[in-house]
């Protein structure tokens, strides 16, 4: 039986090609972790994470520290008996999702090419094919933002996702400049993470359902911790909710689901831990008809392989916010998802998520 012999881990920062700005912060360099898993046959398995401190409640620092902690716990242990590898973590520190989650990939990998497989298929999946992600717009000038989307749409893309969460004015503001560009042409997706109230956000919605735009959904339009004011912000808006900051792990999904709050989840493998609890999620949300969208982070092309390996062994998964990547000014990995042009992502074939960190960037 093959076992974890060596665990190395890793502060990754990549700068970002434009600053990217939320209600919550401004983000202009990637601060990753990347995790090393090794077998006693020599076999490595790969984990990233990217903690947003002010969604995440970690930071780089933090994930470091708490991920040297727990590092030695694994050792010794079987390579293949990754629930069992979870449960230690999850007993030795509560929460701490993101740094957990970059594990949980690492031993993903590591146990998909000690199975021969790829993750895909591992996780009971096959390969679908292409992906097709949407393209995110930051907090910004509403000339700028329309200038953004005029250039998305240039390039193909067919979907956009576009942040607000400041005031009314400024968002519906930022929404007519928008409209002026795309107008019909291309779906559009919000996320006001968390920047309104309950209130503006019901005037928000209502306004811009009056818009020739085709919108989709938003994105945790109040406080996480508002989960009762999101479930009747749901029976009132004309616009559909996604829950997003309040949707952590599988227990989340179940309050979620009781409250009827949203028709609609966005996982996000750093928020759920991981791979093996984002699953759960999957199954709640299947069994209550919820609508499915995985989403990122800053993470690396590392991160958005295993999030595309995830997809594809989901087929309830039907909306892909992966586009993180392309917003980064280094590409430090090797192997791994390909983008080819307007939104599209395919998987090449190979064991495991098929990728590593670049060995010339580790030494940084």
């Amino acid at each position: 039986m093959d076992k974890i012999a060596k665990i190395d881990i890793y502060k990754g920062n990549v700068p970002l090609l434009e600053p990217f700005v939320i209600s919550l912060e401004t983000i202009t360099t990637a601060q990753n972790i990347f995790i090393c898993i090794q077998s006693e046959k020599g076999l490595k398995g790969w984990g990233e994470c990217s903690p947003y401190s002010t969604i995440l409640g970690e930071t780089q620092d933090g994930c470091f520290a708490v991920g040297k902690f727990l590092l030695p716990l694994l050792i010794g242990q079987p390579v293949t008996a990754i629930n069992d590898n979870l449960k230690i973590l999850d007993q030795a520190i509560v929460g701490n999702n993101c740094i957990k989650s970059a594990f949980d990939m690492a031993l993903y990998d590591l146990a998909s090419k000690e199975a021969g497989l790829p993750l895909y298929a591992f996780l009971g999946g096959k390969n679908h094919g292409k992906l097709r992600t949407d393209m995110t717009i930051g907090i910004g000038s509403p000339e700028q933002m329309a200038a953004n989307a005029k250039a998305y749409l240039d390039q193909g893309f067919d979907t956009l996702k576009i942040k607000l969460g400041t005031s009314y004015e400024e968002d519906i503001n930022r929404m007519e400049w928008i409209r002026a560009e795309v107008n019909q042409s291309i779906k559009i997706r919000l996320d006001a993470n968390q920047g309104w109230d309950y209130p503006t956000a019901l005037r928000i919605l209502t306004k811009l359902s009056t818009m020739d735009l085709k919108l989709e959904w938003c994105e945790a339009p109040i406080p996480a911790w508002d989960v009762d004011g999101m479930a009747q912000l749901n029976k009132l808006s004309p616009i559909a909710i996604m829950a997003d900051e309040s949707l952590f792990d599988h227990h989340d999904a179940i309050q979620h689901v009781k409250k009827e709050a949203c028709p609609y989840f966005n996982i996000k493998l750093a928020k759920s831990g991981g791979i093996n609890k984002a699953r759960k999620i999957v199954a709640i949300g299947e069994a209550a008809g919820i609508n499915l969208q995985v989403g990122c982070f800053s993470e690396t092309r590392l991160g958005i392989t295993a999030l595309a390996h995830f997809v594809m062994a989901h087929t309830s998964i039907r909306a892909y916010d992966m586009d993180s990547f392309l917003m980064l000014r280094e590409d430090p990995i090797n192997g791994g998802v390909e983008y080819e042009e307007a939104g599209w992502i395919s998987i090449p074939e190979g064991v495991g998520l098929g990728c590593e960190v670049d060995p010339k960037f580790l030494k940084t």
